[in-house]
C-alpha cells in the first residue's frame, strides 16, 4: 500500500510537469513579428520596405500616410 502514495506522487510529478508546455514552439518569422507581408519584387504603395522574407520576397509593411 505504501508504494501506491510513492507511485502517485512521482505521476503526479509528471503530469505537473507536462502541464507546463502547452505546444511546442514554431519557427521565428521576423517579417511577421513587424506586421509585414512577403511581396514578390518590390514594394508598391501603400507598403514600405522593412527587410527581406527567408524566400528572398521584400518583407512589406503598410505605411501611415494615405
Amino acid at each position: 500500500m505504501r508504494i501506491l502514495y510513492q507511485l502517485l506522487a512521482v505521476l503526479f510529478m509528471v503530469l505537473q510537469g507536462a502541464a507546463g508546455q502547452p505546444f511546442i514552439p514554431g519557427a521565428f518569422d521576423p517579417c511577421l513579428a513587424q506586421n509585414g507581408r512577403c511581396f514578390p519584387g518590390i514594394c508598391r504603395r501603400p507598403y514600405y520596405w522593412v527587410g527581406t522574407c527567408r524566400n528572398g520576397y521584400s518583407c512589406c509593411k503598410r505605411g501611415w500616410y494615405r
